[in-house]
C-alpha cells in the first residue's frame, strides 16, 4: 500500500503543477457517458482445446455540477454491471457496483471551503459465493448497503484536483444477509443488521489528460471510526481511457478495496476492455 500511496501523491503533485487558471462558467456542467464492452470466443473442431466464451460489461459514468459564485454542487454517479459465460455454464456476475456521491461546497473566500456530502454505495443484482461446494447467495440490492454523511473542508484546483477532509457518519445495512458479517459486531453475542459509525472521512479525485486522446481519472476514499483509528477503510478506483474515435475506446480500470468488514485481505480488481461508448451530453 505504501507504493500505491507514493504513486498517488506523485500524480497529485504533477496534476496541481500542470493545472492552469481558467475563468469559471456558472450554471450546469453535465457529462454522462455510457458504454458496452463485449468479449466473444466461438470454437468449432478446435484441436488446441478451449471453451466458448461470452462476456459483457455495461458501464455508465456521470458528473453533474452546478457552479455558482458562492457555492458549488457536484454529483458523481458510477454504474457498472457485467456477466460472463464459459462453455455450457450459466452466466456469472463479474461486475456490479452502484456508487453515488453528492457534495455541496460553500465558497467563503478561503483557500479551503466548508462542505457537506452524501455517499451511497451498493450493487444492482444478487451476489453469490461458493461455500463448501455449494453456491450460496450472500448479497443483493442494498443488502449490504452503505450510506455516509460527511462535513468538513474541501480544496479544489479547477477540474483536475479536488480533495476533502471531514467528520463522517457511516451507516451499514444488511437486513437479509447480516449473517455474513457486513454490519455485525463480532464482539457482541447478538447479530446486528445495521451499524452506525462516526469517524474521519477523506475523498480525493484527480483527472489528468495524459495525451490528447487519453484521460486518467482516480478517486481515493478513506474512512476510519473514532474508536479504531488504527483501522482504515480504503477504496481506490483508477481508470485510464484511450479514445479511438467518437464511439470506440479502450479502458483499463484498477480498483483496490480494503475493508475488514468484508475481508481482512486487500481486494484487487483489474479489467481491460475495448468497447463502444456514447456521450449522452
Amino acid at each position: 500500500m505504501k507504493m500505491f500511496t507514493l504513486l498517488f501523491i506523485a500524480i497529485l503533485i504533477t496534476t496541481v503543477q500542470a493545472q492552469e487558471e481558467t475563468t469559471p462558467h456558472y450554471g450546469w456542467k453535465n457529462t454522462l457517458i455510457t458504454g458496452l464492452n463485449i468479449t466473444q470466443v466461438s470454437l468449432n473442431n478446435w484441436a488446441q482445446g478451449g471453451e466458448n466464451t461470452l462476456a459483457y460489461t455495461f458501464l455508465s459514468n456521470g458528473r453533474f455540477e452546478f457552479l455558482q459564485e458562492s457555492y458549488t454542487w457536484t454529483n458523481n454517479l458510477k454504474l457498472t454491471y457485467g456477466q460472463a459465460k464459459i462453455g455450457k455454464s450459466e452466466f456469472e456476475k463479474v461486475e456490479d457496483e452502484l456508487y453515488f456521491e453528492s457534495m455541496y461546497a460553500r465558497n467563503i473566500g478561503w483557500a479551503v471551503n466548508p462542505y457537506v456530502a452524501l455517499i451511497a454505495r451498493t450493487q444492482l443484482a444478487p451476489g453469490y459465493k461458493i461455500i463448501d461446494g455449494i453456491k450460496t447467495q450472500t448479497s443483493t440490492v442494498f443488502d449490504p448497503g452503505y450510506l455516509m454523511q460527511t462535513a468538513g473542508f474541501t480544496y479544489t484546483t479547477g477540474e483536475a484536483f479536488t480533495t476533502r477532509l471531514g467528520a463522517a457518519v457511516k451507516e451499514t445495512f444488511a437486513s437479509g444477509y447480516y449473517r455474513f458479517g457486513y454490519a455485525d459486531d463480532p464482539k457482541t453475542s447478538e447479530i446486528e443488521k445495521s451499524r452506525v459509525q462516526t469517524g474521519i472521512e477523506s475523498g480525493t479525485s484527480v483527472k489528468y489528460g495524459i495525451m490528447e486522446n487519453m484521460l486518467f481519472s482516480s478517486q481515493l476514499n478513506f474512512f476510519s471510526a473514532f474508536n479504531q483509528l488504527d483501522v482504515w477503510d480504503v477504496r481506490w478506483d483508477n481508470t485510464l481511457v484511450a479514445k479511438v474515435n467518437n464511439y470506440v475506446n479502450a479502458s483499463l480500470n484498477v480498483q483496490i478495496v480494503h475493508e475488514i468488514a468484508q475481508t481482512r485481505r486487500t481486494q484487487l480488481k483489474e479489467s481491460l476492455a475495448l468497447g463502444f461508448t456514447y456521450s449522452l451530453f
